[in-house]
């Protein structure tokens, strides 16, 4: 009921609080943004912190990381907590597509995996070109060795090469066989604390600050190639995925600008991802 005692208000200061009352109701939408559920080492070696600002300036699309090992990533997108799936495990990534909760794969870069170990090298596998062989070496000898068995990607390809070895470390766990069941930087901290050997990402090593006096002991055999992928969850298994701005950042990154910007970050002048998307 209207009250002779309230001011007099202008139709131009009803309007304004019409429009105040219009923003607290339906609050300004947020700038767009997409999930990433990626592994930890193309966001442990700084890579996002070069990549995604450019993206950002580029699109206006922002992309929040979820860094986890390549399992924990997968397992993350199939359940739709993301839009973007950023891994390094090519057969785990096409079971990923043919199950539906993908919508394709794409090459985007590559690098490589090295092992890592004490100066003292205990299984004298230093000079040695064939990962098998150095993987049998350290079985044979005893030699301490720590695995992220974390079902990551570099654990995923760890024990393809402990099997074309035909070495059982479920039968050594515990023993020579260590497992840390923790990330790429906190596997190789328990293994220089151990005097370990270790299979680690490139890029995660070059990067990795507590070095201590341990080295790249063997490189270099092919069977250490280390591909990463990149898929679109998929919008018809889960309808709240961000699909325009997700397929924006993989169609970037697949392009020449962002092949491009990939190959341009470095680390102490070394590169530690090559672009190879088709």
């Amino acid at each position: 009921m209207f009250n002779s005692s309230m001011p007099n208000l202008s139709k131009y200061s009803v309007l304004s609080m019409l429009a105040l009352l219009s923003v607290l109701v339906h609050p300004v939408r947020a700038a767009e943004t997409i999930i990433l559920q990626s592994t930890t080492s193309t966001a442990n070696s700084g890579l996002y912190d070069h990549l995604l600002p450019i993206f950002k300036s580029a699109t206006g699309i922002s992309v929040n990381v979820v860094a986890v090992g390549t399992g924990q990533a997968i397992k993350n997108a199939s359940n739709g907590d993301g839009d973007v799936l950023l891994v390094h495990a090519k057969a785990a990534e096409e079971e990923f597509v043919a199950a539906g909760f993908g919508v394709e794969r794409y090459d985007v870069m590559y690098n490589d995996f090295v092992v890592v170990g004490p100066p003292e090298d205990p299984a004298r596998i230093i000079g040695l070109d064939n990962v098998i062989e150095a993987f049998s070496q350290i079985a044979n000898s005893f030699s301490v060795f720590v695995s992220r068995g974390d079902n990551s990607g570099t654990h995923k390809k760890e024990m393809e090469l402990w099997s074309a070895a035909k070495v059982d470390v479920a039968a050594a766990s515990g023993t020579w066989y260590r497992e840390s069941g923790s990330g790429m930087g906190s596997t190789l901290n328990v293994a220089i604390g151990m005097e370990a050997y270790v299979l680690t990402d490139r890029a995660t090593w070059i990067s990795f600050k507590n070095k201590s006096n341990f080295r790249v002991v063997l490189e270099g055999d092919a069977r250490l190639y280390n591909q990463y992928g990149v898929i679109l969850v998929n919008p018809e298994r889960h309808d709240h995925v961000n699909a325009t701005a997700g397929k924006a950042f993989i169609e970037w990154l697949l392009s020449k600008g962002g092949q491009e910007a990939i190959s341009a970050y470095t680390l102490n002048k070394k590169q530690l991802f090559f672009p190879n998307a088709r």
